[in-house]
């Protein structure tokens, strides 16, 4: 689990806009029960342990909203506000076969801070943010990668286009043009993400309506785009190649600023295909969760105004709890609705990316329920595993050997053939699976 460290102060600024007293040493408790344990609180900071499942925790703006559910400080939206927006984004076709996932924002207004120290803290927090999401959500910018830029110095419609390696622009940081070769082989981030580009005679750029390059992904912005202490309006874009990955890591970024009062801005894009969208999407995910399956979990029986607290902890909301009309008549999985029985339609905001099955909200109930007020009993479940059927042919095999006098040596550590003999310059002898 990745150590985070949050300042209190900015924590507390951001709970000011709000009208909200941040309290310092309330946050040791409430983090623990959500399963975040804290190394340290001290007057300065909080260090906390986050889980990897979690990333809509992982910067100030976001982990301080889900205090204010967890708490009871504040009832949060399931839902962020989007209003529509007249920026457009073109995606050239040949971005297909190059990054082919292209998403966008705008968000205005941000509240950065009313000192020289919280804007700058506030910059450094952004950039932290935004690469703890490169790391997790986008696999080190494999599945997604984030470009952050100020709307000030941009001329909209923008282009998502493919240049050749002998194109050149001026990168973030520096005060003279590099081509893209020499950006992928001399500067810091093209050597350290090169690897992605393996393979490429062409390669993604986002232009303006001068012809001016905001990024070249998932490498490195332009110069001319860069955030500073003034910046209050920013446009966000997206590229990768998980879709999943690219709308979490849109939305968070958006949800931080919006913490910080701005207002979001959807913008228009025609993908690759000519296919449109409106990004991001700020509606909330609906999820069917069978009672039945919430008693087998938990071994104890909620009433509606405990399941509805017990989500609102975790900054999801109880729709409604109705009989199943439109499932199988009896159940498979644990998760199937049946006809007859009761099921709660539970919404989620779209950002809760690491929900993907009723369980996960099962358990988000429990959590927000406490474990600490679950009944101490054993479980009465009994759950046989079956084997798969390439185990039962090795484990025939095995038997097959053994009674033939042969011995059967099982490693715990897993490894490979370089590891064991090329590297190690030992000659392989005998056959090995």
């Amino acid at each position: 689990m990745p150590t985070l460290e949050f300042k209190h102060s900015a924590i507390k600024y951001i709970q000011s806009l709000r009208g909200i007293n941040h309290d310092p040493e309330s946050w040791s408790k409430w983090l623990v029960e959500l399963g975040c344990p804290v190394d340290a609180n001290d007057s300065e900071s909080i260090e906390v342990e986050v889980f990897p499942d979690r990333p809509d925790l992982l910067s100030h703006e976001t982990i301080t909203r889900a205090s204010r559910a967890f708490l009871g400080l504040a009832k949060n939206d399931v839902d962020l506000e989007v209003i529509n927006g007249k920026t457009e984004i073109e995606v050239e076709g040949s971005l297909e076969r190059v990054r082919p996932i292209i998403k966008g924002a705008i968000v205005k207004g941000v509240k950065t801070g009313s000192t020289p120290q919280e804007r700058d803290e506030f910059i450094q927090s952004l950039m932290d943010h935004q690469e703890k999401l490169h790391m997790t959500l986008g696999r080190k910018r494999k599945f997604s990668s984030i470009g952050v830029h100020d709307l000030s110095s941009l001329e909209p419609p923008f282009k998502v286009i493919t240049v050749p390696g002998d194109f050149s622009f001026t990168p973030l940081a520096c005060t003279e043009p590099m081509t893209i070769s020499e950006i992928l082989s001399e500067h810091p981030k093209g050597t350290e993400y090169s690897h992605l580009m393996e393979g490429l005679d062409e390669y993604p750029v986002i232009i303006d309506s001068n012809d001016q390059v905001l990024s070249f992904p998932p490498i490195i912005n332009g110069s001319h785009t860069t955030v500073h202490e003034g910046t209050i309006d920013f446009f966000i874009d997206v590229t990768g190649w998980d879709s999943r990955a690219c709308e979490a890591c849109l939305l968070l970024i958006c949800l931080s600023m919006a913490e910080r009062g701005g207002l979001v801005e959807g913008v228009n894009i025609t993908g690759f295909d000519g296919s449109k969208v409106i990004s991001p999407r700020g509606d909330a995910k609906e999820h069917r969760v069978p009672d039945r399956l919430i008693k087998k979990i938990l071994g104890v029986e909620l009433t509606s105004s405990e399941l509805s607290e017990s989500i609102e902890k975790m900054g999801g909301r109880l729709e409604q709890s109705r009989t199943v009309t439109d499932g199988p008549n009896d159940y498979e999985r644990w998760s199937d609705c049946v006809v007859g029985e009761i099921e709660h339609i539970i919404s989620m905001p779209r950002w809760r990316s690491d929900i993907m099955h009723p369980i996960d909200i099962v358990e988000d109930i429990s959590i927000g329920y406490g474990f600490k007020n679950l009944p101490e009993k054993h479980s009465n479940l009994h759950i046989d595993a079956i084997p798969l059927d390439s185990s039962n042919q090795k484990r025939r095999f095995g038997e097959s050997m053994r009674a033939c006098g042969l011995q059967e040596v099982q490693s715990l550590t897993l490894s490979n053939k370089k590891d064991q003999f090329d590297l190690t310059r030992w000659r392989a002898k005998g056959g090995s699976r």
